[in-house]
């Protein structure tokens, strides 16, 4: 898959292209994306998603944006899984924000893009103050001779497969709702960083990863490595020693001696055992990491 960022070129071909946050890659991108890349395929177009890089709301509204549930490069990494041939990153910034839906049509959708058949759904906004629909894409498309079509809802036992709802399941500690929607356990992905060395003198070492946003979750959750093991994970700000302003990720791996500093994880998340407490003192809160392994080791006794 290529990735193309900032400024975009002249198109040198057609794509059949879709456009969003795709934040999760969930069911319902993906019904998208299935008919963008079988469309593309057909016509003989790339397959092209346009999406951004902050979060439109990230920059717009930042005390009011929803939590991520994908950093960009795991978003990426699903895109390409799912069969996109190219992704462009636009900065969402100011600039971006001020396009009018004409220049956003002709600069970004034709000249830039070279679009020949595009999908979006029904709601979709788009230019300066959210000015332009569906309306003013169907005028553009009998002025510009692409082929429009809108991509309906996708259901799964009644419900609307979205970002919204997938976040409203992992901060309700419905791992196994969030699944469904994904259809994939939720995870966090990043790089282990050197820590206070706490758990370690607990007895317990964990593998640390800083979250740049805030997460979906928090609390105590049984918890799978990709490649690495099984364990017990904490998400957040550590309210009884050594708290931190944005949540941290720390997983403590069973039956592991390796150093992790610098390498990559890939956390699933599985189960969630507890919310995340303050204790008073070391000893109380040692107790209780030691009931969280204790309860995660039987979670994979029961679960394979």
């Amino acid at each position: 898959m290529v990735v193309t960022h900032g400024s975009l070129q002249r198109a040198r071909g057609g794509c059949a292209l879709t456009i969003g946050n795709f934040d999760g890659v969930h069911r319902g991108h993906r019904a998208l994306i299935h008919r963008v890349t079988a469309k593309a395929a057909e016509l003989d177009l790339t397959s092209c998603v346009l999406t951004f890089e902050p979060h439109p709301r990230e920059f717009l509204t930042p005390g009011a944006a929803p939590a991520r549930l994908t950093r960009l490069r795991d978003k990426l990494e699903l895109l390409a899984a799912a069969g996109v041939q190219r992704v462009h990153v636009a900065r969402f910034d100011a600039r971006f924000a001020a396009l009018s839906v004409q220049r956003f049509i002709e600069e970004i959708l034709m000249k830039a893009l070279g679009t020949r058949w595009l999908l979006v759904g029904r709601d979709f906004r788009f230019g300066e103050h959210r000015a332009g629909d569906f309306a003013a894409l169907e005028a553009a498309a009998t002025v510009h001779g692409f082929e429009l079509d809108s991509m309906p809802d996708v259901l799964l036992n009644g419900v609307r497969v979205s970002s919204s709802a997938v976040r409203a399941s992992l901060k309700a500690g419905d791992l196994r709702g969030a699944e469904r929607l994904l259809g994939h356990s939720y995870t966090i992905s990043g790089r282990v960083t050197h820590g206070a060395k706490l758990g370690r003198a607990l007895g317990f070492p964990t593998a640390n990863i800083v979250l740049r946003h805030a997460p979906p979750l928090s609390g105590v959750f049984v918890v799978e490595v990709d490649g690495v093991g099984r364990g017990v994970a904490s998400v957040g700000k550590r309210p009884t020693v050594n708290p931190v302003p944005v949540p941290l990720l720390e997983v403590h791996l069973f039956d592991q001696d390796r150093d992790f500093y610098g390498r990559r994880l890939r956390v699933r998340f599985l189960e969630k055992l507890r919310d995340e407490e303050k204790y008073e003192g070391l000893e109380a809160l040692k107790q209780a990491i030691a009931r969280d392994a204790l309860q995660a080791r039987e979670y994979f006794e029961h679960h394979g």
